[in-house]
């Protein structure tokens, strides 16, 4: 790592925000990308050191560490400052090798929301676990939330051990349980659709609008993933699938994973419908979107730019739903959260469902993704009702 280059410093006399006269340490440093910055550190007050001599040599070793170590030792860095430095250069558009473009937009919107409120002027040599954890109970957020805030602050300080403005990180504490104590639980449990209500709310919905839930419910695409594809992504011959980008507030990125990447079967039934929809559909070039909008207010944009499926789950789906007497809350990762289910309770083998939603671990698919659904618990419950119901009868 290319390391920053420093000056060795004076000492000046400053006013501090209470208005104490106060011995202030300051030297500049260039960074390896050319850029001067101006750092300083407190040495004490005019009353812990009457003369610039003594506050001289009390800044000495401020000086020798400055030299052996560099700026990490004597600079105290603020959050605000650590926030500008991750998304200077972790925030940024790597390509293949960097972070989807959803993450990035999910973490920026945690650091301007709740991290930078709250702790932009603190230097983070100065953030404690405990205050944290106070702060973390404090929000009126679901536990997800808080554990997201929690998970943003912990790679905050990993970015800034990797670049050594600090050694340690109080999130996560030196060693494990240490850190702020934050739980993840959902206060409330994801809404499943059974298979009646699926075919109801299907049979009812436009052309698009069917084989949107159609392909959600039955290839897991995530909700980036059905907006971002393309007719050349569709492979009918083969009966096959490649989800190659991820589109997000119709800014188009790399798809969320590696395994992302990996051929997605298509059933022939629903291929059948792909192709009524190729057919119905002004924009069936290959290189055009399948769900392109037409929209007029697009403008310029229209059919250069899939739909905003937020919006078709809002207008087009959420209604028939609640004029069919579907009171669940349905959203775009229920039918994801539904076909893992599903498969599931067909007893399909764990790495299939691992493959077919294109996980990283199949620890994700089980833990998080997969519920039992009431049919298959009445018949596991039953199962075992009729196996006491038929001890009694023997011990009779």
């Amino acid at each position: 790592m290319q390391r920053t280059r420093i000056q060795r410093g004076g000492v000046n006399l400053d006013v501090s925000s209470n208005g104490k006269q106060i011995w202030v340490f300051r030297w500049r440093e260039t960074r390896p990308d050319g850029r001067r910055a101006p750092r300083k550190r407190v040495i004490g007050t005019l009353e812990e050191y009457p003369t610039k001599k003594a506050a001289e040599n009390a800044a000495r070793g401020f000086r020798l560490n400055l030299v052996d170590r560099g700026s990490v030792a004597l600079v105290q860095i603020t959050m605000k400052e650590l926030v500008n430095h991750f998304s200077e250069h972790e925030q940024v558009d790597k390509g293949e090798e960097g972070r989807a473009y959803s993450t990035r937009d999910r973490c920026e919107s945690v650091l301007n929301c709740w991290i930078l409120p709250r702790w932009g002027k603190t230097p983070i040599d100065q953030i404690r676990t405990v205050a944290v954890e106070e702060w973390l109970r404090s929000i009126p957020r679901a536990n997800g939330t808080k554990s997201k805030i929690r998970n943003t602050m912990s790679a905050l300080y990993n970015h800034a051990i990797r670049w050594e403005f600090t050694d340690k990180n109080p999130i996560t504490g030196p060693v494990r349980g240490s850190g702020v104590r934050q739980s993840a639980k959902r206060e409330r449990i994801p809404d499943l659709l059974e298979v009646e209500e699926f075919q109801l709310l299907q049979a009812e919905l436009r052309i698009r609008e069917r084989i949107l839930v159609w392909l959600d419910m039955t290839l897991g695409l995530r909700r980036g993933e059905l907006a971002g594809l393309r007719w050349e992504d569709i492979h009918f011959e083969e009966l096959t699938m490649m989800a190659q980008r991820s589109v997000v507030d119709q800014v188009v990125g790399k798809v969320k994973t590696e395994a992302s990447k990996r051929p997605i079967p298509i059933d022939p039934f629903i291929a059948e419908d792909l192709l009524l929809w190729y057919r119905a559909t002004k924009y069936n070039r290959p290189e055009d979107y399948v769900f392109a909008t037409d929209a007029q207010r697009a403008g310029k944009k229209r059919g250069k730019q899939p739909v905003w499926l937020s919006k078709v789950m809002s207008y087009r789906i959420q209604p028939v739903a609640k004029r069919l007497g579907i009171v669940k809350r349905i959203g775009w990762h229920t039918f994801r959260r539904t076909y893992t289910s599903l498969l599931h309770a067909n007893g399909e083998d764990v790495k299939v469902v691992q493959e077919l939603l294109r996980h990283g671990s199949a620890r994700i698919t089980m833990d998080v993704y997969a519920q039992a659904m009431t049919p298959a618990k009445r018949r596991a419950q039953g199962k075992v009702v009729a196996m006491l119901r038929d001890t009694e009868k023997n011990s009779s």
